[in-house]
């Protein structure tokens, strides 16, 4: 199908300017003056409208979207010890499936059309995907070792099985290996995962320097830090995504530099746990590719790389006292072609410009918070709050239009999730009670 978003505002990869945009199956044919011979099949209007590349989220786990405001204002240790993790084992293939449609759902919603996702249910992910229409890379999280060998070849198989049947089946989806932490994966197993990635060709994503008993624990452990102890092992890559990245020293950020690392920051989450923010004035010092991950609405309630910018930008101006810090402009980069490349998708997405994928989000510009409209850029980051996106495209599909989504049944996903969450809410007291 050939469509034209007619007369919008976009924001383009040097400028923001009145244009169209023309898009020829999945991509972007030209941006501003029509290609030859180009006759729409479907015309967008762009009046009032802003149009920008689909954000990236760099790290989520949308299984976990039923759990939102399961397990507020605990330690990170009994969040993830003595709330999520029991509540996980709670969760079928299927509580799975549906909380991974709410989470594409909040995610197009608010303009994210790239999701990388780590979770622990075979193919609820990836059936999620396919369904929704979303862009996805797509990690099973892989932890093991002496202690849980069993388990841990388990999931390594389970891994394997999902991209041998799903790898080449559709150009939305894309594949990593995910060891899931350094306190959840020991060495034998770490270097396993890491010769797997290597001999498949596949990108490495992964918790990394996320709290301080992590890093204390790898010391005791190892006499090293967890960026230290993964470098080791050969996990360290120019495709490796590391969430967090909070508690590092200057040798760590020196290694995440030098092996070409990403970094996916998820200031939501960190702060609600109580994990402190990055130093994220060295790693852009040492040329570190900073991007946004949500991670997961158990812990940060919300799933809104808009969200995230403006958190980012804030905070980390307030805890420098450096109003430059963290402008608007690298706040969108590290929310679009930032995150595209840390996914290895940086020729593909993340930019609106001709040859690239048609991944495209529209806002709608008539509300009075958007007036006046200075800078775009400065209204995403700044004045976002409550903004969601009012149609979406997705390698030249609409997925979302005037919003309402095209491929499903949003009632059935909202009437569904709602179903299972309230089901393990109630075991979740029972539990208690006993």
């Amino acid at each position: 199908m050939r469509i034209q978003i007619k007369d919008v505002l976009a924001i383009l990869p040097d400028k923001a300017e009145q244009c169209s945009i023309y898009i020829d199956g999945d991509t972007i044919a030209a941006v501003g003056e029509p290609p030859a011979d180009f006759k729409a099949d479907k015309i967008i209007p762009g009046a009032d409208r802003l149009a920008i590349p689909g954000l990236v989220n760099a790290h989520t786990h949308s299984y976990m979207t039923i759990l939102r405001s399961s397990a507020d204002d605990l330690s990170f240790d009994d969040w993830l010890f003595g709330c999520v993790m029991p509540l996980e084992e709670q969760l079928t293939a299927e509580d799975a499936y549906w909380s991974c449609m709410l989470g594409a759902m909040e995610m197009l919603r608010s303009g994210t059309t790239t999701h990388l996702d780590m979770h622990m249910f075979p193919e609820a992910t990836v059936r999620a995907a396919l369904d929704s229409g979303m862009r996805a890379v797509i990690s099973r999280g892989l932890s093991g070792g002496a202690e849980d060998a069993e388990g841990g070849a388990r999931r390594i198989r389970e891994a394997r099985s999902e991209i041998e049947k799903y790898r080449d089946t559709d150009p939305r989806l894309r594949f990593m290996l995910a060891p899931h932490a350094v306190y959840t994966c020991d060495e034998n197993y770490l270097r396993q995962i890491a010769e797997l990635a290597e001999g498949l060709g596949l990108g490495i994503h992964t918790h990394l320097a996320e709290t301080d008993s992590e890093v204390r624990h790898c010391y005791e452990k190892y006499d090293c830090s967890p960026v230290e102890l993964y470098d080791r092992f050969g996990l360290l890559r120019e495709d490796t995504v590391a969430a967090h990245c909070v508690r590092l020293s200057v040798n760590d950020i020196n290694i995440l530099s030098y092996r070409g690392v990403s970094a996916a920051v998820n200031t939501g989450s960190n702060l609600k746990l109580g994990n402190g923010t990055p130093p994220i004035a060295s790693l852009k010092r040492h040329g570190v590719n900073l991007c946004f991950g949500t991670d997961g609405a158990a812990s940060n309630n919300s799933l809104s790389i808009l969200r995230e910018m403006q958190l980012f930008s804030l905070v980390h101006k307030g805890v420098a006292k450096d109003p430059t810090l963290a402008p608007a402009a690298d706040c969108f980069d590290m929310a679009t072609k930032n995150g595209a490349r840390a996914l290895g998708l940086g020729d593909e997405v993340g930019q609106l410009r001709a040859g690239m994928k048609a991944d495209i989000a529209i806002f709608d510009l008539s509300d009075p918070g958007r007036v006046p409209l200075r800078d775009p850029k400065s209204a995403l980051c700044y004045a976002s709050a409550g903004w969601n996106a009012d149609t979406v495209l997705v390698n030249g599909e609409v997925v979302l239009e005037n919003g309402a989504f095209t491929r499903f049944d949003a009632d059935k996903v909202r009437a569904e999730a709602a179903k299972r969450s309230q089901k393990l809410r109630l075991e979740e007291r029972e539990n208690v009670r006993v």
